[in-house]
């Protein structure tokens, strides 16, 4: 755990540029499902995946990287570079939320794709870096998810459909965080030849992604079956498994985790049961059940390690994490019964708790870490005991 300290001003920028992209990105996401939302624009519903996924998770992503970097370096002075990543994707944010406001920038696509190709480009040098002074099959793993981000990026910037891309998007996030599952938890993926597996099957998921635009009649299909094995895989090997049994702050970690892998499990079934999906309400179910159920779940799992290494201050564990938990999953699962029923209501509805629930997930984090929740539960224990003097007297 990081101890207590000034929170770096550049990071504080950075952690600002992927707030904006998680707001905008937000109001679109309202704006798709057809309900009310603070800002009405239909180039902004356009760019809500591309702003969740290279704007928030990318800038947050790489950011918690480029710290990683430059804390493990023998000349910090000398890693200063990684922080290009982040600053690179926040940019791209920047750009492309000034053209949906209507600022004359040339170029459509180019300039914030462009932003978005170098903040991947330079996530896979670091990953190049890492490997140089620690080799582990946790970082080829990683760094087959910064390659997948180079062409999810470099896809959407040429102008390819979002639907057709995404699993390219999805495929930077999953095994971007499979591979530091590797690396939190190695000694649990040491029996036998787990590792090696585990990065034959991340392999296995990138060939897929490139079969999906080639041939996706096969290529989804072989993809859900990839992605399903290295998340049963994983999730067989994981500590979680074990630790589910414990109390507090590890069994909330293990239960994120495990309910990351069942989510992303649907996902996979739908891609092998359906090949390619490209529309409707069997798309929205595979996007989510990747982005939210199995991505959020797992930053919830891994932000009380996380957050303290980019902010320098703790995050520590409170219950009101499992309500924000509750949200996610309760609003995912209402979206996604609803979407195989077809009811739409009901569908707009588990999709705006499910920005609820991101909206929770943002300000718990700020305010346990700026320790606003502690000083609300001693005023409360105050207030206790002086209602029980009061009652004593």
């Amino acid at each position: 755990m990081s101890k207590s300290g000034r929170v770096p001003r550049g990071r504080v920028a950075v952690l600002l540029l992927a707030m904006v992209a998680a707001l905008s990105g937000l109001d679109a996401a309202l704006l798709r499902l057809g309900v009310a939302a603070p800002v009405r624009s239909d180039g902004l519903a356009d760019a809500h995946g591309v702003l969740m996924v290279f704007g928030f998770l990318g800038t947050a992503i790489t950011l918690e990287r480029a710290v990683a970097l430059r804390s493990g370096a023998a000349d910090r002075s000398r890693a200063w570079w990684g922080y290009a990543a982040p600053v690179a994707a926040g940019l791209g944010s920047l750009l492309l939320v000034a053209q949906v406001a209507g600022a004359p920038l040339p170029g459509g696509r180019a300039l914030p794709g462009g932003a978005w190709v170098a903040s991947m480009g330079v996530f896979a040098a670091i990953y190049l870096a890492v490997w140089r002074r620690q080799q582990s099959y946790a970082v080829l793993v990683q760094l087959l998810g910064a390659l997948a981000g180079v062409g999810g990026a470099a896809l959407w910037a040429r102008g390819f459909e979002v639907a057709q891309i995404v699993p390219w998007w999805a495929g930077m996030l999953v095994l971007t965080i499979m591979g530091e599952r590797l690396e939190l938890a190695r000694i649990a993926f040491l029996a036998g030849a787990t590792e090696a597996r585990v990065l034959a099957e991340s392999g296995a998921v990138v060939v897929a992604l490139v079969a999906t635009l080639l041939a996706p009649a096969w290529g989804y299909p072989l993809l859900g079956l990839a992605l399903g094995a290295l998340v049963v895989d994983v999730a067989v090997h994981d500590v979680a498994r074990r630790t589910v049994r414990a109390t507090g702050l590890v069994r909330f970690v293990a239960v994120c985790m495990l309910a990351g892998y069942a989510w992303a499990l649907v996902a996979a079934l739908v891609w092998v049961v359906h090949g390619p999906v490209l529309a409707g309400f069997g798309y929205d179910v595979v996007v989510h059940s990747l982005t939210i159920g199995f991505v959020m779940s797992m930053i919830l799992a891994h932000a009380p390690v996380i957050v303290p290494a980019i902010v320098r201050r703790p995050l520590p564990y409170h219950p009101v994490m499992w309500a924000v938990w509750g949200v996610l999953q309760g609003g995912l699962l209402v979206r996604v019964l609803s979407a195989a029923r077809g009811a739409v209501g009901a569908w707009q509805l588990g999709g705006s708790v499910s920005v609820v629930a991101l909206l929770a997930f943002l300000v718990v984090t700020v305010t346990l870490v700026s320790g606003g929740l502690d000083k609300l539960d001693r005023r409360a224990a105050d207030r206790r005991a002086a209602d029980t003097g009061r009652d004593r007297g």
